[in-house]
């Protein structure tokens, strides 16, 4: 029965799993991204999180502590040009406590993500995953995962859009019709008040002329 033993042993022994773990890691720590199977993948994830948070503290005692679980080691790139591997600049720990740490400073967890592969691996039909670190990507705390916080983002920005979107001509021309209204009006209503004192003029002479009309019948 194991009982206590949460570990998967992964058909190894305890001196296999840790020089395994520790390849995988710097692997994972050079190249951003490795390909592995799923069980692998969960397994490593748990150790490189915990030394980027080691890490993160950039102090001697902590990089003392990383060292200790991880070893350091230099990395090699593979030229084309002389088909040949050459000797990087910075070692696992280096980058590790340089570049990684840094980029996750504000960040308060969950470094890694694990995308699910189509592709079963050859032989034992395992299922394979990549197992990257995420880059500049900010905290979706409170959003969730999936289609939902897409859409959530989308609105989100098309609110923003909105708000701040200039108007075109069309808009401008459309908030400056109501006040050339009133304007308009105000001509109409003073010619029509201008005309009025002539029309009582003609109507007060009217009736001048048919009484004049009247005495020369009499």
């Amino acid at each position: 029965m194991r009982h206590r033993l949460a570990t998967k042993h992964f058909n190894r022994t305890s001196k296999h799993r840790t020089a395994m773990r520790r390849n995988m890691a710097a692997s994972l720590i050079q190249h951003g991204s490795i390909r592995t199977t799923e069980a692998k993948a969960k397994y490593l994830r748990r150790f490189i999180e915990k030394l980027i948070t080691v890490a993160k503290k950039g102090t001697l005692h902590a990089r003392r502590q990383v060292i200790a679980r991880l070893q350091d080691r230099d990395m090699y790139t593979y030229d084309e040009k002389t088909d040949d591997y050459e000797i990087e600049e910075q070692t696992v720990v280096q980058k590790l406590f340089d570049e990684i740490a840094k980029r996750y400073a504000d960040r308060p967890g969950g470094y890694t993500r694990i995308i699910h592969l189509a592709e079963r691996r050859i032989g034992d039909a395992g299922k394979q995953v990549i197992l990257q670190l995420i880059e500049d990507e900010p905290s979706r705390a409170g959003l969730g995962g999936g289609k939902r916080s897409a859409r959530a983002a989308k609105r989100i920005e098309a609110a923003a859009g909105t708000e701040t979107a200039p108007k075109s001509d069309d808009e401008e021309a459309v908030d400056q019709a109501p006040e050339e209204a009133p304007e308009a009006v105000e001509e109409e209503v003073t010619e029509t008040v201008e005309d009025a004192p002539v029309e009582e003029a003609a109507a007060e002479e009217a009736p001048a002329e048919d009484d004049t009309e009247e005495k020369d019948k009499d």
